[in-house]
């Protein structure tokens, strides 16, 4: 699929994260360590967007992730709530510059 600049995947993306490649809607966003996957599920919560955390011994060690489902169901302003609140715990947390 082309690029969109306007897609949650493609925002996400440019912010920093790193991401798992391809387009379908469970975006796995890489944190590496479990620590920083639950912290940043605990912070992104103080912003409202409730997700999980996943490491071992669900994903492999030094895999850990935050997983997003997108559907058709989210408005766009909810959308842009949640990369905004990515973006600034990810910046709080060290995972972006």
């Amino acid at each position: 699929l082309p690029a969109c600049p306007l897609c949650p995947r493609e925002r996400m993306g440019q912010a920093g994260f790193q991401l798992r490649p391809g387009y379908h809607p469970i975006v796995p966003i890489m944190l590496g360590e479990a620590r920083l996957a639950s912290d940043m599920a605990a912070q992104l919560l103080d912003h409202g967007i409730f997700v999980t955390g996943f490491s071992y011994p669900v994903v492999p060690k030094g895999a850990a992730r935050i997983r997003v489902q997108i559907s058709a169901a989210h408005s766009t302003a909810q959308i842009d709530k949640c990369v905004d609140a990515f973006v600034a715990v990810g910046k709080q947390l060290g995972v972006l510059a």
